[in-house]
């Protein structure tokens, strides 16, 4: 199945990436830089990590969620909120609106992972639980939505989302400097949609990479094609990366995203147990993707050409989120 982008990118400046900071700054962590000698060596680069996985409620996800449900009118949240997420963002969501004092209708996948589950109940989010395809969760959204009047906080088709998620990348370009390049997960494109912008205000020459599941590829078909490619599901060990690009996020990644790699079940769970090794954090195999094309020397290769002197580069990377099952790990 396939669409064209119902429109032109949303024209989202630095200046409403700076006030969504400023909104979301007293709420959140600024979370740490880390860097590993190790896999610097290993990848033949610089690789500074930004580790969302610190973030309150484990991921990136508070950041978009906050600054979408402060930006609300009295009037607006009065009747709570309701949103779908595999996990990560119905966390996130339950908890700003916690803050907010409303409640929080959340839709999850029947196949989402029980830690998840459980984050959402423990920030007070009502759980409704649907078949694990994204027409299934459209339908029960529309449904609680229609019942209660809360509003519908989108994983990431909403510019307040957005911008909350580009201000991770706004941090740690502060924090680094120049970077040569910047990689981040991609699912329905909410933060790597903020990160190309973040990168394209402040650092217009770095090149900006998605990562994705090969088990999970529509953004890589989607910009291959020029055509919106939705997928209805997929068993992907990123669970948090199963969602598809919407016309919004789709538009922005065709005008300033560098490309997409593509990596293997396999791949992922090796960059993950490497992290978890070398730099002794969590993270999931949603977040520790972003990693996994470094570790082919062609990827190295192709990101060096045309430095100068032929120095290392220099990349960032989101990790972003470390919520994972500590019973079903899957290494040893």
């Amino acid at each position: 199945m396939s669409t064209k982008p119902s429109s032109q990118p949303p024209i989202l400046s630095l200046e409403q990436i700076a006030a969504a900071h400023e909104r979301i700054a007293p709420r959140i962590h600024r979370t740490p830089v880390l860097q590993s000698a190790t896999i610097d060596a290993l990848c033949g680069a610089k690789i500074f990590f930004k580790c969302e996985n610190l973030q309150k409620t484990g991921s990136f996800k508070i950041r978009g969620a906050t600054n979408a449900i402060f930006s609300l009118s009295e009037r607006e949240a009065s009747h709570g909120i309701v949103t779908h997420s595999s996990g990560n963002h119905g966390a996130a969501v339950a908890c700003a609106a916690g803050w907010r004092g409303v409640p929080a209708w959340i839709v999850m996948p029947k196949n989402a992972p029980i830690i998840k589950c459980q984050a959402v109940e423990a920030y007070g989010g009502k759980i409704t639980f649907c078949e694990p395809k994204v027409s299934a969760r459209n339908e029960a959204g529309a449904r609680i939505q229609a019942e209660t009047g809360a509003v519908m906080i989108h994983p990431y088709d909403d510019d307040r989302v957005i911008v909350g998620q580009a201000t991770a990348a706004k941090e740690l370009l502060e924090e680094v400097g120049e970077l040569d390049t910047m990689l981040a997960p991609v699912s329905g494109g909410g933060l790597l949609s903020g990160t190309t912008l973040s990168a394209r205000y402040m650092q217009p020459k770095a090149k900006i990479f998605g990562c994705e599941p090969a088990k999970a590829d529509d953004a890589f078909r989607s910009l291959q094609s020029g055509t919106l490619q939705a997928m209805e599901s997929s068993d992907t060990i990123a669970d948090g990366l199963r969602a598809s690009l919407a016309a919004r996020t789709f538009a922005i990644l065709q005008k300033h995203l560098s490309g997409i790699f593509l990596v293997t079940e396999e791949e992922i769970i090796t960059a993950m147990k490497l992290i978890w090794e070398r730099m002794k954090v969590i993270t999931e195999p949603s977040s520790a993707i972003a990693l996994a094309p470094l570790m082919k020397p062609e990827t190295i290769d192709a990101i060096s050409a045309g430095l100068a002197g032929g120095r290392k580069p220099r990349i960032g990377i989101i990790l972003s989120g470390g919520n994972v099952d500590l019973h079903e790990l899957p290494f040893r």
